[in-house]
């Protein structure tokens, strides 16, 4: 009987959270290990379950980067990076879609489906609900910089119940273009402030933004995060996900999120409890 107090008093702490995200739109940005570990990947459909259930409205934004690296390997396909990102050659970008829009999109909407939530899979170029244009044609090829987002596209999906899975390719505007490579954190952040977000969620393969001694900063704003990387705190590959972060919150998204994804039901943790796992930006 005690357990199943404790259990009571478990859905109870969480009463306020679910009452103040309920018919709010979360954004997931899902990639690490959390798109690759299969125990992970149920424990990802759960969370996306609950939420949908509790009348959260979630949005995912998936990558897919070694997987594309994998399938070019196979395949004797070079590929190169610049300054962390892939040079998208046009033979690149036919398996970097295939994979993304394929592969991967669908693994997603079959998962969560099957699971019980009423997932969709989209691309960029369905309805060219995203457009782009080169990042630097000469440089990166076809990796693009998000030109437009068309929100009433995603707007309409979740008005009709579903969960959006969105793989991080747009459209060009010119007729036939082949379309673009799009980083998939900054992907998430455009989609984010298009459709009117309350938050979005970053899964990685870190606790969050660590400081010099290596221990987890809960709360960071523009100008800290600024601070930190001007003397080195963040680097490498926190980078990118922080700039995504702000990119949201400057576009009118409430909190920005970088949590674990090795972590099971971390966003559960992280919306349903005070103390939260991860690094919050904010305004």
């Amino acid at each position: 009987m005690k357990k199943k107090i404790e259990t009571v008093k478990t859905l109870l702490d969480a009463l306020p959270f679910i009452k103040e995200f309920r018919n709010e739109i979360v954004v997931i940005k899902y990639g690490g290990s959390a798109q690759t570990s299969a125990q992970l990947k149920e424990k990802f459909a759960e969370d996306i379950l609950l939420m949908y259930l509790v009348g959260i409205k979630p949005v995912i934004v998936h990558g897919g980067g070694s997987k594309i690296t994998e399938m070019l390997d196979a395949l004797n396909i070079e590929t190169k990076f610049i300054d962390g990102q892939r040079v998208t050659t046009k033979e690149v970008m036919r398996i970097a879609e295939m994979i993304l829009s394929g592969e991967i999109n669908k693994e997603i909407v079959s998962l969560l489906n099957s699971h019980g939530a009423k997932a969709i899979g989209v691309s960029g170029k369905d309805a060219h609900f995203i457009t782009a244009k080169a990042k630097d044609f000469a440089k990166w090829g076809l990796t693009g910089n998000i030109d437009s987002v068309k929100p009433d596209v995603v707007a309409k999906l979740i008005a009709d119940k579903f969960v959006p899975v969105i793989a991080p390719i747009a459209a060009g505007e010119e007729m036939g273009h082949p379309g673009f490579n799009i980083n998939a954190d900054l992907c998430a952040s455009y989609v984010a402030k298009a459709i009117g977000a309350n938050k979005i969620i970053f899964l990685t393969d870190t606790p969050g933004v660590l400081n010099k001694e290596k221990k987890l900063i809960a709360t960071l704003t523009r100008d800290e995060v600024d601070a930190l990387k001007a003397d080195g705190t963040i680097h490498g590959g926190m980078v990118p996900k922080v700039d995504a972060c702000l990119e949201a919150i400057d576009g009118g998204v409430k909190k920005a999120h970088i949590i674990d994804g090795r972590l099971e039901h971390s966003m559960l943790l992280e919306l349903f409890t005070s103390e939260g796992v991860g690094t919050q930006i904010v305004k």
